[in-house]
């Protein structure tokens, strides 16, 4: 689309894509009272029968709360998914977006039975752990790495043990560790090749 002598792109399509799916997600919660979040976009224990117990461990990154929660969520998707997508390419973000939800969802399913999650959370902390690795060099760690695992991760850890605040902190750790292990491979293979 032209706007004057400015074309605008649709530069990021995964990081696009789960931004309206989220947005859309968001919109038929509100439109069904909040039934779409329970059947579709939260994760918990449920009957491995029930096929919808299948959607929600993916489902779950895409539902939020409220519009506060949605918005922090997709602030930070936006600004850090866009670079990351494009240095480790469409198909990889796809990939380490859709694992993070399948860990993140499978261990609330075990660990955490009568409690729902929901939310992009863990995919945030996966992109904040993922976007540390863009300057990594094979035998060196960044000191931004360093700061980046001490300050979220860390911050995490803290929070879990002393907050009682209905925040899944196990999530965000999750998430983060999940983007830290694939930077870690794909900047590895990436050096591999050279």
């Amino acid at each position: 689309m032209k706007v004057g002598k400015l074309k605008v792109s649709f530069n990021s399509p995964v990081v696009l894509g789960f931004f309206f799916l989220s947005l859309g997600a968001y919109v038929l919660n509100l439109l069904l009272g909040g039934w779409a979040n329970h059947i579709f976009f939260s994760v918990y224990r449920s009957s491995l029968l029930d096929p919808c117990t299948y959607i929600r461990f993916f489902g779950h990154v895409i539902g939020h709360a409220n519009w506060d929660h949605f918005v922090g969520n997709m602030m930070m998707i936006l600004v850090v998914g866009p670079i990351l997508e494009e240095k480790y390419g469409s198909s990889n973000m796809l990939f380490v977006i859709l694992a993070t939800a399948l860990v993140t969802g499978l261990v609330q399913f075990v660990l955490f039975p009568g409690i729902g999650l929901l939310g992009a959370s863990g995919v945030v902390f996966m992109m904040i752990l993922l976007s540390a690795f863009v300057n990594f060099k094979n035998g060196e760690i960044p000191v931004t790495l360093i700061l980046v695992a001490l300050f979220y991760i860390g911050g995490q850890i803290y929070d879990g043990l002393f907050l009682n605040d209905n925040v899944s902190q196990l999530t965000h750790i999750i998430g983060g560790f999940t983007g830290a292990g694939f930077g870690y491979v794909m900047n590895k293979n990436k050096m591999n090749r050279y």
